[in-house]
């Protein structure tokens, strides 16, 4: 019986954790459907939309690497809050297409997982509230400490960063982070 009751518990233990888990990936799949819908009333009203009424962020843009099938609605503000939801546009960085590194954060088990696969030389499109898109190149990659990351949002270039966890297939969080760079390949806005 009490090696029973010992499997019982470890059977549920398995299951909350598994709940747990799962509840966070669906919660990420669901809140960038509701993200989708804002967003688009975004541009075709030309006022931010909160995704749901009691939401403390909205939707400022939509990043996709196409060649992956990858996209992901940004949310304004970086706080863990809003990066539970979606990527997150880092406070006090310009906006894509904007002169300086624009600078977008997530998590790497959700929003941010595909940055695994991009390589090189994919072209990333950032479209703004606005309805502007902006290519840009992936050019390099880096990982370094989270207070240490070099980037300097006011730089006289127009540049992309990506930003997350690093490595990518930790269980628990650290103090490393992973940076995509990217350089704006389309002619800059006037």
């Amino acid at each position: 019986m009490t090696r029973f009751v010992a499997a019982l518990v470890f059977v549920l233990a398995g299951l909350v954790l598994f709940g747990q888990g799962a509840y966070i990936h669906a919660k990420a799949l669901l809140a960038q459907v509701l993200l989708q819908r804002a967003f688009a009333a975004t541009i075709a009203g030309g006022h931010y939309v909160k995704p749901w009424s009691w939401a403390d962020t909205w939707p400022i843009a939509r990043i996709e690497v196409k060649r992956l099938h990858a996209s992901a609605i940004v949310l304004a503000g970086s706080s863990g809050q809003a990066l539970a939801f979606g990527p997150g546009h880092v406070e006090l960085t310009p906006d894509a297409g904007e002169r300086g590194v624009a600078v977008y954060s997530a998590h790497r088990d959700t929003h941010f997982r595909f940055l695994r696969d991009v390589a090189i030389g994919d072209e990333i499109a950032v479209t703004r509230s606005d309805g502007r898109t902006f290519r840009y190149r992936a050019d390099a990659s880096s990982v370094v400490r989270f207070d240490a990351s070099g980037i300097d949002p006011l730089a006289d270039r127009y540049e992309l960063v990506l930003s997350t966890c690093w490595p990518f297939n930790a269980a628990m969080p650290g103090p490393m982070r992973y940076l995509l760079h990217a350089t704006l390949i389309e002619d800059v806005p006037a």
